[in-house]
């Protein structure tokens, strides 16, 4: 059985703070959503993922590219580079890194669901051939992506796998299932592009892109969740899963 190799106290120097298990659900209408997925070289993919979690076979990476129009801390557009993973028997995606353009949706998102996100710029642009997308950190590029020749996608079609986000939480570090739910209003598929991917700069150091596998896109009203369960990132889930909503 595969599992991952990372120490999660090296992983913890960049976790966020959860502040408490007691957040409330908030929906946010109109959320433009980018998702690429790209198989990667398995050289090195286990030490992407604390021992709590299994490797997929093949590795993946997805781009996950999200702009909101409206939310209580303001519009604001994030980007999120996972590493597809599993928690026992169910599929999610590890945060390996995260980019927000909005300083008070970055202190919310990290306090209320544990997302470690940095500050910069995340451009996400829809034309009728193509819907790119650029990631900026320090006025440097960091992603440079795209979906092409988009056609319709049916609105049941479009799926996205549930976050575990590495945070210090009230029981100590801890993996946070997030998992929003998406009631899409549109939906499209195409061809994935990545015209620039600097690993480095989303904590992917030695992760290699090989083959394109997805890209969609959706208009949704996405409802980020009260949290359920958390698990602890040295053990597997079949032991570490605590539930946290009672």
């Amino acid at each position: 059985m595969l599992t991952g190799t990372a120490d999660p106290e090296a992983l913890a120097q960049q976790a966020a703070t959860l502040e408490s298990f007691g957040t409330e659900p908030q929906k946010l209408l109109g959320v433009e959503t980018l998702q690429i997925a790209w198989e990667i070289e398995r050289a090195g993919t286990d030490a992407l993922l604390p021992p709590g979690l299994h490797p997929t076979l093949p590795p993946l990476v997805t781009w996950l590219v999200q702009r909101a129009p409206d939310s209580p801390w303001g519009p604001f557009a994030m980007a999120q580079c996972r590493i597809e993973c599993r928690s026992g028997l169910r599929p999610r995606g590890f945060l390996r890194g995260g980019v927000v353009d909005n300083d008070e949706a970055r202190a919310r998102l990290a306090a209320r669901w544990g997302y470690a996100l940095q500050p910069g710029e995340v451009r996400l642009s829809r034309g009728y051939d193509e819907i790119c997308t650029r990631v900026t950190l320090g006025g440097r590029s960091i992603l440079e992506a795209a979906l092409r020749d988009p056609m319709p996608l049916q609105r049941l079609d479009a799926y996205y796998v549930a976050n575990v986000n590495l945070a210090h939480t009230p029981r100590g570090l801890r993996l946070v299932q997030v998992d929003p739910d998406f009631d899409v209003e549109r939906a499209e598929r195409g061809r994935p592009l990545v015209h620039h991917f600097d690993a480095q700069a989303w904590g992917c150091g030695g992760v290699r892109p090989s083959h394109p596998i997805s890209a969609s896109f959706s208009i949704a009203a996405v409802t980020l969740p009260a949290l359920r369960y958390v698990c602890r990132p040295d053990v597997l889930a079949f032991v570490g899963t605590e539930r946290v909503d009672t």
